[in-house]
């Protein structure tokens, strides 16, 4: 297992483990409206988010992978999160027993590529060091996740009810043209 998180860079984004000093600025974005709106829908409260980002550094320990916080290179400012982790959402064998993907940016980081950046390094990592089938969940009305999770070699399995919420599951057997 990975006992210290990787540090992933690109062009224009660092990819590294969350530290405590990130935790208002996580808190701030997943209390963000236009955040969750594809997400359960619900803004996240402090408590929430404290639960989830403890996980979060949990689950690369536990597991030996995780999500990286997005940061922007240039004002070292989080904005954002992606990779991956195992939900345990109930939605059956064919999803739950695989990592599931994910991204999420705050609103100003939305619209650049900075999404697809994050997912791709995040994508290419986890097909060097552990390769496998991954799982994603996305509402049907997200329309630039949806694309992303395609151009990452994603494919739907089915559609299903989450939450109250209808969302598509998909999955992604490797990366795109080694399938």
């Amino acid at each position: 297992m990975i006992r210290s998180i990787p540090i992933l860079n690109t062009g224009r984004l660092r990819l590294a483990g969350m530290r405590s000093e990130d935790f208002d600025r996580y808190a701030e974005i997943w209390a963000d409206e236009q955040v969750v709106r594809h997400i359960g829908g619900k803004p996240r409260s402090r408590g929430e988010c404290w639960d989830a980002f403890l996980r979060n550094e949990g689950h690369w320990h536990m597991t030996g992978f995780g999500q990286w916080g997005v940061v922007m290179q240039k004002t070292r400012r989080l904005v954002g999160q992606a990779g991956f982790f195992y939900s345990g959402r109930d939605m059956g064998p064919d999803f739950d027993a695989y990592p599931e993907a994910g991204w999420v940016l705050a609103p100003e980081a939305q619209g650049q590529g900075l999404g697809r950046e994050a997912a791709t390094a995040a994508h290419d990592w986890f097909d060097r060091v552990i390769p496998g089938r991954l799982v994603a969940m996305i509402a049907p009305d997200n329309t630039p996740s949806l694309g992303l999770a395609q151009s990452l070699g994603y494919r739907p399995m089915r559609d299903a009810e989450f939450g109250g919420r209808t969302v598509t599951l998909m999955r992604r057997d490797g990366p795109p043209g080694q399938r």
